[in-house]
Formats: structure tokens, C-alpha cells, sequence
């Protein structure tokens, strides 16, 4: 089973949101991993459980069980009462944008896929799966804008498959999200982490607007060996609704994290570690002659992967 996960929190009353990267299509269907997803519905009422207020699901994947499959995800996820968006049961569904209220600022939700692994969107259910297309984005943005709507977030499903630099085609979508109305870009597919960026932008009308990108969060829950694919983030966005409704976007940081596999354990093999509180721990009883919690060897890769991580996601002139 392979699920990613990106976390966003704000200083509106703490909001986080996700990337759901498989099916929750039922025993029936079988449970499977790659390259067609399945998972146990268990993992929604998790997700749920370890605050996951948001999930977008609309990715390459998000079409592996079939419409059905689909639909039935968007079931499951209800029942677990999560919100969701960019996969959709009916056309009055994927017409209608989720706007969450968060402590008196409300923010709305876009998600758009490059596509879906080739597996064809069912003719006359076309509605199914936000594709990214530029006029179907400006016209959601205006439905966004319709509702008075305090911040606009995208979801973007996009870019190259373990590249840690955003390529061309991100970089020129994420300027055509800024200058239609969207304040911040939330990336993911490519696995591994990619550069993020505050930036404060003029607009057509002369005004100015704060506006942040991360161009891919990496995994979060994950089991795939390839370079950077165990280490990510989870990021903190701290923001402001001001008197004038202007919202700034205050601080930006992130908790480094590593999905770590321990093949001596027959029970639970994958753990996910905050990686700067593991090495603070282990220097604290190494100096305190306390045998550590992690293996010396453990230890020394952590601090492997925080140099990876602050290496992709730093120097942050522009934080």
C-alpha cells in the first residue's frame, strides 16, 4: 500500500490537508499496491483519527479500481467524515467548490491531475476526475471568487517522477494559478521533495497579495527504496486574516520527517520518525551515557536525510 500525504496547519484553528494516493474499493475488489491501488477502508477512519481534515484525490491513481472504485472511495471518505475534492460521483458535485469555514476565514479547494496513468475516464462520467486544463481552472477560481472567499488553495497533481527541482511546465502553471486568484500551491505525485517559495505578487489591477508554492511535498506514508522517496516534510503555514481582509501569510516551517522500515521486526516494520527530535534524543543520552532509543547507524542516516531535506527545500531567502 502506498499513500502520500501533504499537511498544511494554519493560525485560523489548525487545518490540515492531504494527497490520497489509492482506493478505498472494497474487499472485493481485492486489496493491492502498485501499480493499481487498493486499501483497506480502515486507513480512512486512521487518516481521520490522526487529524486529516482535507484529502484531494484527484492523481494518477485515483482511477485504478474503475468509476466504481472511484465513487466508492468518495463513500468511505464521507463516512469518515472527510472532506474531499477533485474526484467526483456526478456533475453537480464537481461543479460545486469546497470552501472550509476556519475560525471565520473561509478557504476554498482546487485539485487538478495531468492524468490518469492512461486508464480512460469513462465516457459521459467525464465529471469524474479534475484534468488539469487551464479554462476548467480559471472557471473554478471564478466560482471560488463567486462566494467571497478568503483564500484559494490548489492541489496540484504534477510534475517528474523523482526530480527535486520543479520543471518547466510546474513553474509556468503555478504563475498561471497566482495571477488568476490562487494564494497557495500545494504540490505532489513526484515522490520526493521539491523547492517551496513565498512570493509577493502584483496583479493585473496593481494590488499585491502574498502567495506561496511548494512544487512537491514528497511522501509521507510510503514504501518505495528510491533516493528521497523515505524523507519529507510536514509544513506549517502560519497566516493572518487582517481587519481589511487582506491575508498575509506570516511564517513558513516544516517538521522533517522519515519513513524508516525495520526488516528485523516482524510486526511493525515501518515507522515514521521526526527526524530532528530522533537526533536531539540520541545526542542528549549519548551524552548522558543512556543507551538510545535508535541504532548508532540510524542516527548517522537521519542526519543524512535532514541534509537532504534542508538541501531541496533551502536556502529560504524568500520565507
Amino acid at each position: 500500500m502506498y499513500l502520500k500525504i501533504l499537511a498544511i496547519t494554519q493560525n485560523f484553528g489548525d487545518i490540515a490537508i492531504g494527497s490520497l494516493e489509492t482506493s478505498f474499493a472494497g474487499s472485493a475488489k481485492g486489496y493491492s499496491n502498485y501499480p493499481t491501488f487498493n486499501s483497506p477502508d480502515s486507513l480512512a477512519y486512521d487518516l481521520k483519527k490522526i487529524g486529516i481534515d482535507v484529502l484531494s484525490t484527484a492523481g494518477n491513481h485515483c482511477l485504478d479500481m474503475g468509476f466504481s472504485g472511484l465513487s466508492r472511495t468518495i463513500d468511505v471518505l464521507n463516512d469518515a467524515d472527510i472532506s474531499h475534492l477533485g474526484t467526483y460521483k456526478s456533475q453537480e458535485d464537481r461543479d460545486t467548490i469546497l470552501v472550509k469555514n476556519v475560525k471565520g476565514a473561509n478557504i476554498a479547494f482546487i485539485n487538478y491531475t495531468y492524468g490518469t496513468n492512461g486508464i480512460p475516464i469513462p465516457s459521459g462520467q467525464e465529471f469524474c476526475v479534475n484534468l488539469i486544463d487551464k479554462e476548467l481552472i480559471k472557471s473554478d477560481i471564478a466560482k471560488a471568487k463567486e462566494q467571497n472567499v478568503d483564500l484559494i488553495v490548489a492541489c496540484m497533481h504534477w510534475g517528474t517522477e523523482y526530480r527535486t527541482t520543479a520543471n518547466q511546465e510546474q513553474e509556468e502553471l503555478a504563475d498561471f494559478l497566482f495571477q488568476n486568484g490562487v494564494d497557495i500551491i500545494l504540490g505532489n505525485h513526484p515522490h520526493v521533495l521539491e523547492p517551496m517559495e513565498k512570493r509577493t505578487i502584483t496583479l493585473e489591477d496593481g494590488t499585491t497579495k502574498d502567495v506561496f508554492v511548494i512544487y512537491a511535498l514528497g511522501n509521507f506514508i510510503c514504501d518505495q527504496n528510491a533516493e528521497n522517496s523515505r524523507n519529507s516534510i510536514i509544513l506549517n503555514l502560519k497566516m493572518t486574516k487582517h481587519i481589511d481582509n487582506k491575508i498575509t501569510i506570516d511564517k513558513v516551517d516544516y517538521v522533517p520527517i522519515y519513513m524508516y522500515k525495520d526488516n528485523s521486526s516482524g510486526v511493525q516494520k515501518m515507522r515514521l520518525l521526526d527526524i530532528q527530535k530522533n537526533i536531539d534524543n540520541y545526542e542528549i543520552d549519548i551524552n548522558n551515557g543512556v543507551k538510545p532509543a535508535i541504532s548508532q547507524s540510524l542516527y548517522n542516516n537521519l542526519k543524512t536525510q535532514l541534509e537532504k531535506i534542508r538541501k531541496i527545500v533551502e536556502p529560504m531567502e524568500n520565507i
